[in-house]
């Protein structure tokens, strides 16, 4: 899931209608919202290089050993 806030309760239905429809598919990582994501591509570069140690960065690097993981 990306652009995930957890202060909006419309992202945890979501989360809650997707992991019922899909169960055991959709990945534990979330992607928070972030401003830092959206400058990225003005910049020309992926916010793990534009910010990175913001937490949308921590979150790709912590998806992909994720992704990794179940491959």
């Amino acid at each position: 899931f990306t652009m995930y806030d957890s202060r909006l309760k419309l992202n945890q239905m979501v989360i809650d209608e997707v992991t019922q429809y899909f169960p055991g598919k959709p990945y534990k990582t979330m992607i928070p919202r972030s401003v830092k994501i959206a400058e990225a591509p003005s910049f020309g570069q992926p916010v793990i290089y534009y910010e990175k140690y913001s937490k949308p960065s921590f979150a790709y690097k912590k998806f992909v050993d994720e992704f990794l993981k179940n491959q």
